[in-house]
């Protein structure tokens, strides 16, 4: 494969960081970029345009790479075309003496064939083709373009002006027909990315919706934005139901991402969407673990792991409200644990465990240790969210602001060159879990949120106020609440009677 020049490859990455595509993913670009260029010099797209782009999708499917392959693939080309303000050149690169087109019919019987040099050190392919006119040599000069020579005279293969020339055994495709796919979406991206920050929106969310967006992307073909309307949804959202067979929750997000792209980016009416019924979510039973059975995981844990355990099924709380806490959300004097920046941006107390306080303030003081180990080093503070960090300037620093469950390792800052702290890492509780379950020997399928689960059941069967249970979760419907009337065994009296008999 060939090498990117240099000329190339610099403005290409700082595209990439202007952009915004994450930095793991930058190599992926280039690869693809490589290939592209490769794939233009070897069939001999030398004034390459936009018409190179199908075949070149062609030839990925050929291959058969993923879509989400191919889709990164066309990404990294229309970069480089924006790079080229247009016009699209392909650099002059070396040709390899080996590089032979044999898409052209004359070479359709082609079966072995050897390389060598002939007057004028040009290099020519020969083999043992045959056609009408008699034996054949296949030759590739840089200057002239595809030739192929029968016992008479030598034959350029010229290509039309009004098509392009695809891979091997690719039929001529006229330039002339409509086409609306193969549309560049950075745009989009960009301004899809705006539009949840200036809401803000959780980074999840954004996550969510540019996945959808680009899979919807992948399903049109790269059509054109503009032209993108509601039986584009339709159609997609059927191909969920039908050939994906995917849940009722996962296409109504779907749908839900589909309509923010529609409004807030495209700026259309997304309209009503007839002939697509809205997938409807049957009830779900949460799966809840029995108080013997969470004190069993809870024995085959080991620190910090078993104490986040514990705060998920004391307190109720969500995985990534528990490594959000930091050291100021815990107020020891009143018994209050506060969790800020919850699931909608929302705060909430719930009363700290008395029987964790003990450990809580041992791990606490380990928390300082590592904090005054971190000063010493002369660290760049923990990450605050949004703008914090600018206001206060020696907030991250601070002790108040460290994390409650602070990462192992420093995380290096590449913009600011320094090295800064994380909270621990949701994988690292959950990858925790799964062995402490296993040799539990429990037959339930646990994961970190059946704590909280566990929580509410735990608090209904004790036969406390569903009204007290939604504020301490944190809903804001009571209806979200009441699945957990389905987990614990009702004591109402069913027989019918008269009070007068009671």
């Amino acid at each position: 494969m060939i090498a990117i020049p240099s000329a190339i490859r610099v403005p290409f990455e700082q595209r990439l960081l202007e952009n915004a595509i994450p930095k793991k993913t930058h190599w992926s670009y280039i690869k693809w970029l490589r290939y592209y260029l490769d794939f233009c010099e070897k069939y001999d797209f030398r004034d390459a345009k936009i018409e190179s782009l199908a075949p070149f999708l062609r030839k990925l499917k050929e291959k058969n790479q993923t879509k989400e392959q191919q889709q990164q693939a066309m990404d990294a080309v229309e970069l480089y075309f924006d790079l080229t303000d247009g016009k699209y050149p392909i650099p002059k690169l070396p040709l390899h003496p080996k590089t032979i087109y044999k898409g052209h019919a004359a070479f359709k019987d082609a079966r072995q064939f050897s390389v060598k040099k002939k007057s004028g050190g040009k290099p020519i392919a020969e083999g043992p083709w045959e056609n009408k006119a008699g034996p054949v040599e296949a030759l590739r000069i840089a200057d002239r373009g595809p030739t192929y020579r029968d016992s008479n005279q030598v034959h350029t293969i010229k290509k039309p002006e009004t098509a392009f020339y695809g891979p091997p055994n690719a039929p001529y495709q006229s330039n002339q027909a409509k086409n609306t796919g193969g549309s560049s979406w950075q745009a989009e991206y960009t301004r899809l990315s705006n539009e949840i920050q200036v809401r803000h929106y959780s980074p999840k969310t954004l996550k969510t919706y540019r996945g959808w967006m680009q899979k919807f992307q992948t399903f049109t073909k790269s059509k054109a934005p503009g032209l993108l309307s509601t039986d584009d949804v339709k159609e997609y959202l059927t191909f969920l139901a039908v050939e994906r067979k995917v849940a009722a929750s996962t296409q109504n997000q779907a749908f839900n991402a589909l309509l923010f792209f529609f409004r807030h980016v495209l700026e259309k009416e997304f309209g009503k969407v007839d002939g697509v019924v809205r997938a409807k979510r049957k009830p779900y039973i949460p799966v809840v673990l029995s108080r013997e059975e969470i004190d069993t995981i809870l024995t085959n844990l080991s620190p910090p792991y078993d104490l986040v355990v514990r705060l998920l099924y004391g307190c109720g709380l969500r995985l990534f409200e528990c490594l959000n806490l930091r050291v100021q959300c815990v107020n020891f004097d009143t018994g209050i644990l506060t969790a800020h920046d919850g699931k909608g941006k929302k705060d909430r107390t719930v009363p700290l465990p008395q029987t964790i306080i003990q450990d809580l303030r041992a791990h606490l003081e380990s928390v300082k240790d590592l904090h005054q180990r971190d000063l010493v080093r002369d660290y760049g503070g923990v990450f605050l969210p949004d703008a914090l960090a600018e206001k206060y300037k020696n907030a991250p620093r601070e002790l108040v602001w460290q994390w409650l469950f602070p990462a192992i390792q420093l995380t290096y800052v590449e913009k600011t060159g320094e090295y800064m702290r994380y909270h621990l890492h949701e994988t690292h509780v959950q990858k925790a879990i799964r062995p402490a379950v296993r040799t539990s020997r429990i037959t339930k399928r646990v994961s970190s949120h059946t704590f909280r689960h566990s929580f509410a059941s735990h608090l209904l069967q004790a036969n406390y106020d569903i009204r007290t249970i939604q504020e301490l979760l944190g809903h804001s419907d009571v209806r979200t609440t009441m699945i957990y009337t389905h987990t614990v065994k009702s004591i109402t009296l069913k027989e019918a009677k008269s009070p007068l008999d009671l």
